[in-house]
């Protein structure tokens, strides 16, 4: 165990307990393995027991990180000025579909720009998987919107399958996907997996890949122009253009924006960077001991956003820009809202803001580390990748 870790009190124990009794359960039945990928999905999404399904606080300062929408206004705000172009392309029955609504903040600051830029959609939904995050959702912006705007906003349980126009959107998504992990053993592709050892604690093993993860590691190797070394340990995600299309579902004209922490493929399979990207967060700290507490911790592997590309592309979209998330900010009225505020906000307000700022943009904060990926088909984003579009690293 991490030595610096706070320890989680009695109920969170039992709670983490009883979701590994069920995983070793799984794993008994399976005979002596399960795939990483099924490890890691049933610590964030078992029913009643993962850690986004269960009732435990995720976001901000009282949880285990913070994501962008959750320091303030300023990056939902930017995101809703790159974005209304598009919908105001489209036209009046133009939707919005936010993929995983977190504590609804976006959702909040979003549409309260959407109405200020005239740029409503008919239907803003939510497709989140959590019934607990839904119902803060659902009990924030009850209280935060007006009533004939917070009568835009519906749940899904599942993608819209009838053919739509809009824009598709999510923000620290695809780090969440329960991802496979590979390695090499003399030229040959072995997937990670998970086994019981004789005390019962979760330890890591090794079986040969199927098909489609061979596959992919091979797909992989080709674009990297070298072979991966025997020994060396990543992250692939194979179904990544499956889960693409499925949330997509009849998405017709419009655009898709993805902001994530990761990398261009290149990058992301460094020769150095032979252990891979997975860590847990935990409040507020990162480690790297992910059997650690099942349900109570955050697993995530960072985005090949080369991968990303492809399947945007493949499923029939154009990319409109990647950049990071400092340019793409500074590229979509971040200063000006800063300005706004240092003509109208008073000092405590503007000091908050301006911390806000840094945060999203300083290199060493999330700045260059996250990233933001845009596609369309039918419409135009207009300015929003005009600055510093990095597509040429993909």
């Amino acid at each position: 165990m991490q030595a610096d870790l706070p320890l989680p009190d009695d109920d969170a124990r039992r709670h983490s307990d009883g979701l590994a009794a069920l995983i070793r359960g799984e794993i008994a039945a399976s005979g002596d393995s399960i795939p990483f990928s099924r490890f890691m999905e049933r610590c964030l999404y078992a029913p009643g027991l993962g850690y986004y399904s269960a009732g435990s606080t995720k976001f901000g300062e009282a949880g285990d990180f913070t994501t962008a929408p959750e320091l303030g206004p300023l990056f939902a705000s930017c995101v809703a000025q790159a974005l209304a172009p598009v919908l105001q392309q489209l036209g009046p029955q133009a939707e919005f579909v936010e993929i995983g609504g977190g504590s609804g903040a976006f959702a909040e600051v979003m549409l309260k720009r959407l109405l200020e830029l005239d740029a409503l959609p008919a239907r803003y939904a939510i497709l989140e998987p959590s019934a607990d995050l839904r119902e803060r959702q659902r009990e924030r912006l009850a209280r935060r919107l007006i009533p004939p705007v917070f009568d835009l906003v519906e749940w899904l349980d599942a993608p819209p399958t009838e053919k739509w126009n809009g824009v598709l959107f999510a923000n620290e998504v695809i780090d969440a996907l329960p991802t496979p992990r590979f390695t090499l053993r003399d030229g040959e592709v072995f997937e990670e997996a998970v086994a019981v050892d004789g005390e019962g604690r979760f330890i890591r093993t090794d079986r040969p890949a199927d098909a489609l993860l061979a596959a992919a590691v091979r797909h992989v190797e080709r674009y990297l122009e070298r072979p991966f070394p025997d020994g060396y340990r990543s992250e692939l995600l194979p179904q990544l253009p499956y889960w693409l299309q499925a949330v997509m579902g009849g998405l017709d004209a419009g655009a898709m924006l993805f902001a994530d922490y990761g990398y261009p493929r290149r990058e992301y399979y460094l020769a150095d960077r032979d252990s891979g990207t997975l860590r847990a967060f935990y409040r507020h700290r990162t480690h790297s001991d992910v059997y650690l507490w099942p349900g109570l911790q955050d697993l995530t592997a960072s985005v090949d956003f080369t991968a990303l590309a492809e399947a945007g592309t493949n499923a029939g979209f154009d990319l409109a820009g990647y950049t990071t998330q400092a340019n793409f900010l500074l590229g979509n009225g971040l200063q000006e809202r800063l300005d706004e505020a240092e003509a109208r906000a008073d000092e405590a307000t503007l000091l908050r803001l301006r911390n806000e700022a840094k945060r999203l943009t300083l290199p060493s904060e999330m700045g260059e580390r996250f990233q933001l990926m845009g596609f369309s088909r039918d419409a135009e984003f207009g300015a929003a990748f005009l600055i510093n579009d990095l597509s040429w690293r993909l």
